[in-house]
């Protein structure tokens, strides 16, 4: 039974590196042997002739990358609360760590350092029971492309307990409120644009009604209708259904309007957090009212899209 006074999401100084070089098999195995023959000197001497420890770091505690590479800290002792009912948004430039922390939050990677709890239950410990709390749709969503979108939900909701009959009925009425056409329900995934796939995606996640919803950079690839469709659906998801929105997301006029709180990712690090009055108020005026892009260029002196990023828009073939 969850609180009412629970935070849907607290996460404490997490940490996730990558091209961090791990023990060796052999080592684990041997190591293993000795702890059930009771002995461990042999295991600690193996694990320390060439200077390393257990975990694949160094005796003094520091992670060792793997052979030619660096380690790439993508999250760097990140924490806060969001509470229940709360969209809360993470604006950054790509490469900041914001699709890392999403994967984190959602159980697809452990945290390096930190815990991360979703209305109480430990993500990594409890992982199974966070599952079925929350949903995740991601900028790069991955559909079986050959069947349709009517076969793809089918195929989502069974894995979450909803029967046949009943996600039927909802998809279809969360792709008409999305603004799918009608006959592309049962059309291959694989003829639709991504801007199409997007509102699949979106409406895949939906279907389950999660309490903790993890939105990816979910409304790239939309036309400014379908956009505005998805904002209005994620409020009436918090509204209605008591969710718990946390979004990431390059537009920032979707970010002012849509979100309660805001956290601004760079190099893994949250430089700030607050409403987005409380961060415009931080921002030099420099004779306009200031804007979140302003802000996070102020703070980050960095672009929030690469140019290059901008070609990998790509409009509905068919607009709703």
């Amino acid at each position: 039974m969850i609180g009412t006074d629970t935070p849907a999401l607290v996460v404490e100084n997490i940490v996730k590196r990558f091209n961090v070089a791990s023990e060796p098999w052999w080592r684990k195995l041997t190591r293993s042997k000795n702890e059930t023959n009771g002995t461990n000197g042999l295991s600690r001497n193996v694990g320390q002739e060439n200077g390393h420890n257990q975990n694949g770091g160094t005796n003094n505690g520091t992670p060792r990358a793997k052979r030619g590479k660096q380690i790439v800290t993508a999250v760097d002792h990140v924490s806060f609360e969001v509470e229940r009912r709360e969209i809360f948004g993470v604006l950054g430039p790509n490469g900041s760590g914001k699709s890392t922390l999403i994967r984190v939050l959602s159980t697809l990677l452990l945290p390096d350092e930190g815990t991360v709890t979703v209305f109480g239950l430990d993500v990594d410990k409890q992982s199974m029971q966070v599952k079925r709390l929350i949903n995740r749709v991601s900028v790069d969503a991955a559909f079986f492309k050959k069947l349709s979108p009517k076969e793809n939900l089918l195929y989502g909701a069974r894995l979450y307990g909803v029967s046949g009959a009943e996600a039927n009925i909802k998809a279809q009425e969360i792709l008409k409120r999305l603004g799918l056409r009608e006959n592309s329900y049962t059309e291959p995934m694989e003829e639709m644009s991504r801007g199409m796939q997007q509102k699949v995606a979106i409406a895949r996640a939906f279907l389950t009604q999660p309490i903790l919803l993890l939105l990816d950079e979910p409304t790239t690839g939309l036309d400014p209708r379908s956009k505005l469709e998805v904002q209005s659906f994620v409020r009436e998801l918090r509204d209605v259904h008591d969710a718990t929105i946390l979004i990431t997301t390059h537009d920032m006029y979707e970010a002012d309007v849509l979100c309660d709180r805001i956290a601004i990712l760079d190099d893994g690090k949250i430089v700030a957090l607050g409403t987005p009055a409380e961060l415009k108020q931080r921002a030099n005026r420099n004779g306009h009212e200031p804007t979140l892009e302003d802000v996070f260029m102020q703070l980050t002196g960095k672009e929030l899209v690469e140019k290059e990023d901008l070609s990998d828009f790509e409009p509905d073939k068919v607009l709703s």
